[in-house]
């Protein structure tokens, strides 16, 4: 509490509030990482892809394309994740499953988006919460795409690839997932829904061969033909 003595009671109140929502704004903020597996605190550590793009995509991009400058070679920049919750229009209690769900999936806290028009028909009002989405950066982004890759993809029902076509041309590549509980953070018995996923890897890239590239790098498994 704030020392009444020096200043009077109108002045304590305020800093007193701002004490307390400064104290609050580090609580959500500590709250918002989430670790992913016990290897997140351990000091030095290197997620797996992260070390595979420098230690070994690094130099096979320099090589292909011909780069003269390390800081030419392209890298990821960012992985979003959505989930498109229209149930929430008429039950509030699925948005706040979905949210709870991509957390667990992406190691990081979620929020949730919210519609920006009114749309009648689906009795959806604005600012009514529809879905749920998070960003990803650095090591968190490396340990999804790992986790994604090595176990989530083959555990979809006759899997065969994904699609090379889905580049816009910008270094920026979008896929979808049709059940969200291939990721192994799901408890298929304790899930109510099961939800779609959208995912966009957002790159350095200037073109698609680029962008293509790089993601087979990390052993993105693109179909043939």
């Amino acid at each position: 509490m704030s020392d009444a003595g020096s200043k009077n009671p109108k002045e304590a109140a305020r800093a007193d509030a701002k004490a307390a929502k400064a104290t609050k704004r580090r609580e959500v903020n500590a709250g918002t990482q989430v670790a992913v597996g016990e290897h997140a605190r351990e000091e030095g550590y290197v997620p797996r892809f992260k070390k595979r793009y420098n230690d070994t995509i690094k130099a096979e991009l320099m090589k292909k394309f011909g780069y003269t400058n390390i800081m030419q070679v392209p890298k990821l920049n960012k992985v979003v994740l959505n989930i498109g919750a229209g149930e929430a229009a008429v039950d509030g209690k699925k948005i706040t499953q979905a949210q709870n769900d991509l957390t667990a999936i992406a190691g990081q806290k979620a929020i949730q988006t919210r519609a920006k028009k009114a749309i009648a028909t689906f009795k959806i009002r604005k600012d009514l919460p529809i879905g749920t989405k998070v960003t990803l950066r650095g090591d968190v982004m490396y340990e999804f795409i790992d986790r994604l890759i090595t176990t989530a993809l083959p555990r979809v029902r006759d899997f065969r690839g994904i699609n090379p076509k889905s580049f816009d041309g910008r270094g920026n590549y979008a896929m979808g997932i049709k059940e969200h509980v291939v990721f192994l953070e799901i408890d298929y018995d304790k899930t109510e829904s099961v939800w779609g996923m959208d995912i966009v890897f957002n790159t350095t890239a200037k073109t698609d061969e680029e962008a293509r590239a790089l993601l087979e790098g990390f052993q993105f498994p693109f179909t043939t033909n």
